[in-house]
């Protein structure tokens, strides 16, 4: 079968392209411009890509077209599709029909740390030889891929909220079925889909409608907005972190080494290079599942020794003359002061320049502009990247925040870098896009 994809580039139909490879189909896609690093994974799997959307693309016609939430009626190639009477899917669907059927769903939702967290299960899941399979909104380092059919019953995947496409307003969650199911947190963001916060727990609600009597339901503790969700009704046993089931006790400032309790009682160690008390619960979060799927916790705690994170969480790009440059994908007021705090707790008082473009949906609405001074706060130095589609400006920030600047263009951005970084500093570039290649254009200059 000859499957084409609309919005092969971002990462979950990136994800779904290598899916359909690995079961034998023809995979082609169409993105508005074709980029790393999905570009280079798609590539590297003779996956055909056309940057650009044109009904040329649809040419021969393909058996079935996937089609991405980025696109929207009035796109070109969405037209060809209409027009010529074409089959189209979304891609949750695809993955619920093709790929998780009948299998035991293990997913991850919530609005900070999916990522990490599913990582997390997926390897601990491998070590203990599952093999299972994994769709992933980033490329885990111990797999260098972002998805995998696996060859088991197991199937890990980042539960996004995100809404399926422009056919199918749901969130794309509710395709999943979970037997397995994290809700990390909650709080408001996609800003572009959902009115308030009520409305993206109305749709946390359906998908805790889905997961079975005989599954399981894993949640931090003391999270308010989900437990309003889960007051509106529960069918599944419930496991909590942070406090109740599972808890963890830090041996370490940076929380990089923290003793794990299952039910009051000590259960192993974690000794890691990740940072910060949000990667404890992320791990607690892939201990519980990884437990409820009948991993034993020796082969847990062997499986974390060697975890090697995520691409962009937190993720040291290199040193230069004693400058540490790190990538961080944090573009919500709450995983940008929580990275920068775990990056605290492990340079102390080392300077730390953050420089951060808000380039996210909800960002460039302004929704949470009004946190980003407390969110910065904890950074010596600030630069701020007023991108050219940000529908306000940065300025005002800068009066509540000491040591920050406001620049237009990433070039002068970069000479200011240059002019004020010293020996052991940390800068941290934090953004959910490719930010100019503003990375390695500083690597590069140092």
């Amino acid at each position: 079968m000859h499957i084409h994809i609309l919005g092969i580039c971002g990462t979950f139909m990136a994800g779904i392209a290598v899916l359909a490879k690995e079961q034998g189909h023809t995979v082609t896609g169409s993105d508005k411009a074709t980029y790393p690093p999905m570009s280079t994974q798609l590539e590297s799997l003779g996956i055909k890509l056309f940057s650009g959307y044109s009904a040329e693309n649809l040419h021969p016609s393909p058996d079935c077209i996937v089609i991405g939430n980025v696109l929207s009626r009035g796109n070109p190639e969405v037209e060809a599709v209409f027009n010529l009477n074409l089959p189209y899917i979304s891609g949750p669907q695809w993955l619920a029909e093709h790929v998780l059927a009948k299998r035991w769903v293990l997913a991850v939702a919530g609005t900070h740390g999916k990522t990490t967290t599913s990582s997390l299960l997926t390897w601990i899941l491998e070590k203990a030889g599952l093999s299972p399979g994994f769709l992933i909104g980033g490329i885990p380092e111990n797999f260098g891929v972002s998805a995998r059919f696996g060859d088991s019953p197991f199937f890990v995947v980042e539960a996004d909220e995100y809404d399926t496409a422009f056919f199918d307003k749901r969130s794309k969650f509710v395709h999943y079925r979970p037997r397995t199911l994290v809700l990390n947190n909650l709080e408001f963001d996609h800003a572009d889909i959902f009115p308030d916060l009520a409305a993206i727990q109305r749709q946390f609600h359906h998908l805790i409608r889905t997961v079975p009597g005989n599954g399981l339901i894993i949640h931090k503790n003391k999270e308010p907005a989900i437990d309003v969700v889960l007051q509106q009704g529960c069918w599944t046993p419930i496991e909590t972190i942070g406090e109740g089931n599972w808890e963890a006790k830090s041996l370490s400032k940076d929380h990089s080494h923290f003793e794990v309790w299952h039910n009051k009682k000590p259960v192993g160690e974690v000794k890691w290079d990740l940072i910060g008390q949000y990667n404890v619960h992320n791990a607690l979060a892939a201990i519980a599942s990884a437990h409820h799927a009948g991993v034993s916790l020796t082969i847990v705690f062997e499986a974390l020794k060697c975890f090697r994170s995520v691409k962009r969480r937190l993720e040291l790009r290199g040193v230069i003359k004693g400058i540490s440059i790190y990538d961080d994908f944090a573009h919500h007021p709450t995983a940008i002061e929580l990275t920068i705090e775990a990056l605290r707790q492990r340079v102390g008082e080392q300077r730390i320049i953050a420089v951060l473009e808000p380039r996210s949906n909800t960002m460039r609405m302004g929704i949470h502009k009004k946190e980003l001074i407390s969110a910065l706060k904890g950074a010596d130095i600030v630069l701020l990247y007023q991108p050219i589609n940000l529908n306000w400006s940065l300025t005002p920030l800068i009066k509540g925040l000491k040591n920050a600047k406001v620049f237009n263009q990433t070039t002068s951005l970069l000479e200011h870098l240059l002019t004020i970084a010293h020996p052991n500093d940390h800068i941290l570039i934090m953004s959910n896009g490719g930010f100019d290649n503003i990375h390695n254009r500083l690597l590069t200059a140092l």
